[in-house]
């Protein structure tokens, strides 16, 4: 089996190319490409001549236009990547009858409400970003390929900047923080969603599940604010030694924070579905966060920090 991914130095495309190694050939492309190959998704053509050249079993895109407020001032190229470049790379997945995997968000819902979304709820997004993803789940669906849209939210991954990363950071050089209290989700790291994308890859490819394709809910388990994940971070912090300045996290509305795209306020994803056509159990986020925080404060100690 052959296996083209495109987004291979993003959170997801880095645990991807582990977790899909074993199930076949991977040809992994960031967006400078190489031999020849375009992983650029604002290159049309060059996506086009990309899949022919590789001829693929399955596509997997893990690349995205994700600088959300920017999007605001940038309409036309967060549509050209995250929605144009999906129509391209399901057309071709339609004409070759392959599998198509897609990663989706949150934000294409309003975040109204208190309850999780599930798959049937109507989108509604607020910012650019949203709708030009929401637009691309729309061209997936229309081009009636096989695929897979999975949609998440609040995703890290110990490589780069992420949320715990910068609590950390700022809990070591302030005696006062304010995080937002207003916003519901559940942190879902990038390894997680890595793993559980091989699952299913393979899953399709063998014909096991009952209802294999389509769109589904893919977070970890349970809920927080970004307000207790500031606080969940810091505690764990302490808790392993780590010395660190703050006294106190201050929770604030999101209306308080001044931003160019709006958050949805709720961003709970009902992953029912996906646990019951797959048979898997998606862990609580404060298993993976923990995670995240050994590797964290390990790198820290090995830097005398």
């Amino acid at each position: 089996m052959k296996i083209l991914l495109f987004g291979k130095n993003g959170q997801v495309g880095r645990e991807l190319r582990r977790t899909l190694a074993p199930l076949g050939e991977v040809v992994a492309l960031d967006q400078d490409g190489g031999g020849g190959l375009v992983g650029d998704l604002a290159d049309e053509a060059g996506l086009r001549a990309t899949v022919a050249a590789v001829s693929p079993d399955v596509i997997v895109n893990a690349a995205a236009y994700t600088a959300v407020d920017r999007a605001e001032s940038e309409p036309e190229l967060a549509h050209r990547i995250n929605a144009t470049a999906l129509e391209v790379l399901a057309g071709e997945a339609a004409a070759r009858g392959v599998w198509l995997v897609h990663y989706s968000t949150d934000y294409v819902f309003d975040g109204s409400g208190e309850r999780p979304w599930r798959e049937n709820d109507l989108p509604n997004p607020l910012s650019v970003y949203g709708k030009s993803k929401l637009a691309g789940e729309e061209a997936i669906r229309a081009s009636n390929c096989r695929h897979l849209i999975l949609r998440t939210s609040w995703v890290y991954s110990m490589r780069g900047n992420n949320f715990a990363r910068t609590m950390l950071q700022l809990a070591a050089e302030r005696e006062r923080l304010t995080v937002v209290s207003d916003q519901i989700g559940a942190p879902t790291g990038a390894e997680l969603l890595a793993d559980v994308t091989a699952h299913l890859v393979r899953t399709v490819l063998t014909g096991s599940a009952d209802h294999p394709g389509g769109l589904y809910h893919l977070a970890a388990t349970g809920e927080t604010s970004w307000h207790a994940y500031a606080g969940f971070v810091i505690d764990e912090a302490r808790r392993r030694g780590m010395a660190l300045k703050v006294r106190e996290i201050v929770p604030i509305f999101s209306s308080d924070w001044s931003a160019a795209a709006v958050r949805p306020l709720n961003s709970r994803l009902d992953t029912t579905r996906l646990q019951t056509a797959f048979g898997l159990r998606l862990p609580d986020w404060q298993l993976g966060v923990k995670r995240l925080l050994e590797e964290l404060l390990g790198v820290v100690s090995e830097n005398g920090q």
